[in-house]
């Protein structure tokens, strides 16, 4: 009976190791990979001080064979000597997003310009990498990215806070103009009924 039972044991803890084994074999092997499907952004209009700019759209491939989750970023490189922008001036429709193995996703790029900045060529690294996470065996591919440049031209305060609230407005139309549309019929609204009270006040007097 004993013999048995050390058989049984013995034969379990073999199967668990094999198990054990495979299962390691298999997260050790995965890849993470990431892919960009845009080389390279050059801005050929100036870049106004205040504006609000739509960047062509980059996508990011998954290359490896499991399922990662990527975020986007703006890097800089020290052979550049052109200016480098703020990140704060750039926000990515998504930033964080789960790829599955060959597939992609499409990201969109906002660059809001500030209402004061040095004006001159910029230079930055549009980037993307796989987010890091606490999985076992799982190694960080190398981010890839694409090169944006652009010209940021003079302008005051004044052509700045104005190219602002165009550019606003032109980059969400037409939700943009109903709404100011909605707030100048509040507005006549409140001055008619204060004029036509006014009046009433008056003849009752």
């Amino acid at each position: 009976m004993d013999t048995y039972f050390h058989i049984q044991r013995s034969l379990f803890l073999f199967f668990f190791i094999v198990f054990a084994f495979f299962l390691f074999s298999i997260i050790a092997s995965a890849k993470v990979g990431v892919g960009m499907g845009a080389g390279e952004i050059r801005l050929t209009e100036p870049i106004k001080l205040g504006g609000i700019y739509q960047l062509p759209s980059v996508r990011i491939f998954n290359t490896g064979d499991e399922i990662t989750t990527y975020g986007m970023g703006v890097a800089f490189h020290q052979d550049y000597h052109q200016l480098r922008p703020a990140k704060e001036w750039f926000s990515f429709n998504p930033a964080i997003f789960t790829v599955s193995p060959g597939e992609s996703q499409e990201v969109f790029i906002t660059m809001t310009a500030p209402l004061k900045g040095e004006p001159g060529d910029y230079f930055a690294f549009i980037e993307s990498g796989p987010v890091p996470t606490n999985a076992p065996g799982t190694s960080v591919g190398v981010a890839v990215a694409t090169k944006l440049f652009f010209t940021l031209v003079p302008a005051n305060i004044f052509q700045a806070i104005s190219f602002r609230v165009s550019s606003f407005f032109a980059a969400y139309s037409p939700w943009s103009w109903g709404g100011l549309g909605l707030l100048i019929l509040i507005i006549l609204f409140m001055i008619v009924r204060k004029f036509f009270s006014f009046n009433i006040a008056m003849r009752k007097q």
